[in-house]
């Protein structure tokens, strides 16, 4: 049997470290959700119970989470349908040069590097000069398009790039229309990587500080009532409020990679 190098053991002590590193404090996290009714902040847990979760979809003196909760993920499923859609339009308009696509391209990535802060301010004042007023909804949208967007036609590039339109050429050989050639070639071909800028899509929306901050208006969304409550909330509901919400990424996660599964395997068929 050959013995491995010293750097094996290295790299993988190595490796442990950065994984305690990276979920460790989102472990700790939960377990402290889980305080008894007198628990505090910190270690030693007083007892174990689920009273933090239950006060959680209360009405808190200092903010209210539950209703912040809902408008990220509604929000969040906004962002997610507009970016899928309008990512496959642009993804399929850029198949063909037209007059100033360059510009309109460069002009869609200028938000990735323009600070979000300054995006976030720039809509919130055009709202508030053309006498709109700016909610989670509009402007808050409007603002998270901006982020998930260039990230969504960067995607649909790449897969175009490697796209056979074989495909497509067969299908018209064979008579096939092209509304059919979209709907029974392309779309399912597709489906996986629309999947993905979806899921990418609502994550970064869902957890979007910055770009909401000048934007939602008087109405909250989960990142800035989480900031807010820092300063007010000294209990384990916090904790409570990040188990849950670390819980709904998760099962989005999975239903995603169950459903680009159930994609792969129609399109082998």
């Amino acid at each position: 049997m050959d013995k491995r190098p010293a750097s094996f053991y290295f790299l993988g002590l190595f490796f442990v470290l950065f994984t305690v590193f990276l979920y460790g404090p989102n472990i700790t996290i939960a377990i402290l959700s889980f305080q008894g009714e007198s628990g505090g902040l910190t270690f030693p847990m007083r007892g174990v119970s689920l009273h933090w979760f239950g006060q959680l979809f209360e009405r808190q003196a200092v903010g209210d989470f539950s209703s912040a909760l809902l408008r990220s993920f509604a929000l969040g499923l906004m962002v997610m349908v507009c970016t899928v859609t309008f990512s496959l339009l642009a993804g399929l308009a850029f198949r063909k040069r037209f007059v100033g696509s360059s510009t309109v391209f460069y002009l869609t990535l200028t938000s990735l590097i323009l600070p979000s802060i300054l995006v976030s301010l720039g809509i919130g004042l055009m709202f508030d000069r053309f006498g709109f007023t700016p909610n989670w909804f509009s402007s808050g949208f409007g603002s998270h398009l901006t982020w998930t967007l260039p990230f969504g036609l960067l995607i649909m590039f790449a897969v175009f790039n490697r796209f056979n339109p074989s495909y497509e050429m067969a299908s018209a050989d064979l008579g096939a229309t092209t509304l059919q050639t979209f709907r029974f070639i392309l779309l399912p071909l597709l489906a996986p990587s629309l999947t993905g800028i979806g899921l990418f899509g609502f994550t970064l929306s869902y957890d979007e500080f910055a770009r909401t901050l000048m934007t939602s208006g008087s109405l909250n969304t989960l990142p800035l009532e989480l900031f807010a409550m820092t300063t007010n909330v000294t209990s384990p509901v916090l904790y409570a409020l990040g188990t849950v919400t670390t819980l709904v990424s998760l099962c989005v996660i999975l239903l995603t990679l169950v459903l680009v599964k159930q994609l792969r395997k129609a399109r082998t068929r």
